[in-house]
């Protein structure tokens, strides 16, 4: 009796195993839904981020160029000046002097020019009619011509007597902002002294070096060579301060260095840019954001749909025609905004997965929805995150 009631028990007990997995095999399983990114081509401009220092665009020390004693500063120190402003006054008394004395003798010699041509052509009339001889009329000639190299040199006198009198007053040889004045009025300042008296720098437009390194600079030139991307050289150059903010005004690159810095393996290159508020001061560290070419047909991929194995290796996750989902190995270079630029690996029309990867698994059927598109990054921002 009891052996017959442990088999009743046993039977029953099968008989629910059996109709629970029946149960559960008959469910049909759902299968995950993930969100997509159709890729598609696209042109882009490829940017570079990079340190630099602001320049002044033109730097003059001024210095004397005659002896003598500061008698007045014409200029406010720190103020803006133009080109010719009188910026200094020096004793010109002994200079004046000289200058009045070599006009006096030119005088003079205009004087005795007179008369020399005066008698020269009465010889010459003279010896016509035979009163005077030929060699009193050459003497004649040649008094005259003695007359007027008198008075060239007379002239040239008064000229150079006349460049001390000038050169007493001191002038801006350009236009620009003035520093602080290194001498007071009674200085004794000599020509051509080593200190210089004051420093003009034009800062608008400025200049920003920046330095790039050479082997970003060949990666470009064969890229530019193999026709991959377009040259960028005219395109706007944006400035960024020291606070991160965006300097409003664009600038352009002006020229790259032929030489490489041996030092640090750079290159440096020289961007313009214009300075109307003189917000920009020589001496400030600044990020330039450049252009390096301009790429067509690129592939971006989102970078949440992006990820490294343990071995450093790039991968995606694709779901194929099938709907089955896929590892893809790929090759990036940079980062384009929120976006990394697919060098290898995807093509135009590929489904790469950016939600929903903690719920699948490589050779899953899947099921899709379409992710909402990104805005497109600033350049600004776009390099800052290649940079990163």
């Amino acid at each position: 009796m009891q052996k017959r009631n442990l088999l009743i028990g046993m039977l029953a007990g099968l008989s629910l195993l059996s109709a629970c997995s029946q149960e559960q095999g008959g469910r049909p399983q759902m299968a995950p839904e993930v969100a997509v990114v159709t890729l598609a081509p696209e042109s882009v401009t490829l940017t570079r981020e990079l340190p630099g220092r602001t320049n002044p665009y033109k730097v003059a020390e001024v210095r004397p160029r005659v002896n003598g004693l500061v008698e007045q500063q014409l200029f406010r120190e720190g103020g803006l000046v133009e080109a010719e402003q009188p910026l200094y006054q020096l004793d010109d008394a002994t200079y004046r002097a000289d200058y009045e004395s070599a006009r006096a003798s030119l005088q003079s010699a205009r004087a005795e020019l007179e008369v020399a041509r005066l008698r020269a052509q009465r010889v010459a009339n003279l010896v016509k009619t035979g009163a005077v001889s030929k060699q009193d009329n050459d003497s004649a000639q040649a008094d005259l011509k003695k007359a007027e190299a008198a008075v060239a040199s007379a002239l040239a006198a008064v000229k150079r007597s006349r460049i001390p009198v000038d050169y007493a007053r001191i002038s801006a040889p350009i236009s620009g902002r003035i520093g602080k004045s290194s001498v007071t009025q009674g200085a004794l300042v000599t020509a051509n002294q080593a200190q210089a008296l004051a420093t003009i720098q034009q800062l608008d437009p400025i200049y920003v070096d920046v330095s790039q390194s050479t082997s970003e600079l060949l990666n470009l030139r064969r890229a530019l060579e193999a026709g991959k991307v377009e040259d960028t050289a005219d395109l706007p150059v944006t400035i960024l301060l020291e606070d991160g903010s965006t300097y409003e005004h664009k600038g352009k690159l002006e020229f790259a260095e032929a030489t490489v810095d041996p030092t640090t393996g750079s290159v440096l290159l020289r961007v313009v840019v214009p300075n109307p508020e003189n917000m920009l001061l020589p001496g400030m560290y600044v990020r330039a954001v450049i252009g390096r070419g301009i790429r067509d047909n690129a592939i971006l991929v989102p970078q949440q749909g992006v990820t490294r194995d343990p071995r450093g290796n790039t991968n995606a996750m694709v779901v194929n025609s099938e709907n089955t989902v896929e590892v893809r190995p790929l090759t990036v270079s940079q980062t384009i905004g929120s976006h990394w630029l697919v060098e290898d690996g995807l093509q135009a029309g590929d489904r790469v997965i950016v939600e929903g990867l903690q719920k699948i698994r490589p050779g899953v059927q899947v099921t899709t929805v379409s992710a909402e598109p990104e805005q497109p990054a600033p350049a600004a921002e776009s390099a800052a995150a290649a940079d990163s």
